[in-house]
């Protein structure tokens, strides 16, 4: 596996943290894998991730704050080796899209189950909560 494409819903809250946390582990590790991260919407495109994300990240050693939000595309799906859903929704219209290299992240360490969205969420106890789930499953995924 030479590139992962992680895929959420709006692209500024789940998946850029995926992206940053996955960027992390391959400069520390040396392991020859590209990575990005979108959205299946477009809501966000062009906006950086969102302050909590950023603020989470940062937390832990993660600068995601350069990123900005882009829209998956049909093309994305040959240009990446690996498709990677943080949750059944965005694994469905994916699907529903033609991707055929489409994984849940949760299945990495969490037994299948959705990443949940802490967009909606008050305070930073639900993006560390996120955070921490993701983080597991993106190493076992790069098996660092």
């Amino acid at each position: 596996m030479k590139s992962i494409l992680f895929v959420c819903l709006g692209n500024i809250c789940r998946s850029p943290i995926a992206e940053g946390i996955a960027r992390q582990r391959i400069l520390d590790h040396n392991l020859p894998i590209t990575v990005d991260s979108a959205g299946t919407g477009n809501w966000h495109v062009g906006e950086k991730p969102c302050d909590h994300s950023v603020t989470i990240a940062h937390k832990h050693g993660v600068d995601i704050s350069t990123l900005r939000a882009s829209q998956v595309t049909k093309a994305d799906f040959t240009t990446f080796d690996l498709i990677v859903a943080l949750d059944q929704s965005n694994y469905n219209d994916l699907k529903a899209l033609g991707c055929k290299n489409v994984v849940k992240l949760g299945a990495y360490g969490y037994g299948g189950k959705d990443v949940p969205d802490p967009y909606f969420f008050e305070g930073l106890e639900g993006f560390e909560a996120v955070y921490t789930m993701i983080e597991t499953c993106v190493e076992r995924l790069l098996a660092v």
